[in-house]
């Protein structure tokens, strides 16, 4: 069995006294697709977030190559893509503005990379429009974005389909499904039924493992 890049051990989250999931293993490796399903108010977002890094958890532990992750904060950084519920872009800048704003907290990018992204997504000749201008789905797309522009291993990306037209979900499925075969890792929340399913596809249903 090939070993875990990341893994959970005995997990448990408790927001507002109230817990919300306990004793949950899970691993993710080379190729690994997990996506994470429930009703609203099961913890899906808090389990991206322990899982990120950006939450502590109320008992058990979360492992980075072996590590606690505690102690590989750094390492995590690195080989990170965080997505969150929201797009996660300001309304007075550009698009390009954006994701040039983004990429340079980890991995600048230059203007024809950026390009070359907003016409992968959808957006060429949206450059450098105001994002406060664009659609729900056109202010999600420019944030999508980062995914033809960052290439660390592991994507945690919370709702992503949320505003998306079929073409664009069609596209992001794709998308992630090759991330996949090359070698990466994704851990996602989607009340979307996926169509395309990776070798190392996976879901985990928080609301059968309610505390």
């Amino acid at each position: 069995m090939t070993s875990p890049f990341l893994e959970a051990v005995a997990l448990a989250c408790e927001r507002d006294w109230r817990l919300l999931f306990e004793r949950l293993d899970l691993r993710l490796a080379a190729g690994d697709m997990l996506q994470v399903s429930g009703p609203n108010g099961s913890g899906k977002t808090s389990l991206l977030r322990l899982l990120a890094g950006l939450m502590q958890p109320t008992a058990g532990e979360i492992r980075l190559n072996g590590q606690a992750l505690h102690r590989q904060r750094s390492e995590l950084a690195r080989n990170l893509l965080w997505i969150g519920h929201a797009a996660g872009i300001k309304g007075l800048l550009t698009a390009e503005e954006n994701l040039t704003w983004l990429c340079a907290l980890h991995r600048p990018v230059g203007r024809a990379a950026i390009w070359q992204a907003l016409e992968a997504v959808g957006l060429r000749g949206f450059e450098d429009v105001p994002c406060h201008t664009l659609s729900a789905g056109q202010q999600r797309r420019v944030g999508l974005a980062r995914l033809y522009l960052e290439s660390p291993p592991l994507w945690i990306l919370d709702e992503p389909f949320t505003a998306l037209d079929k073409q664009a979900v069609a596209q992001l499925e794709n998308h992630l499904a090759e991330h996949c075969r090359r070698g990466g890792m994704v851990l996602f929340t989607t009340h979307h039924a996926m169509t395309i399913k990776p070798a190392g596809y996976r879901e985990l249903d928080l609301g059968q493992r309610a505390a």
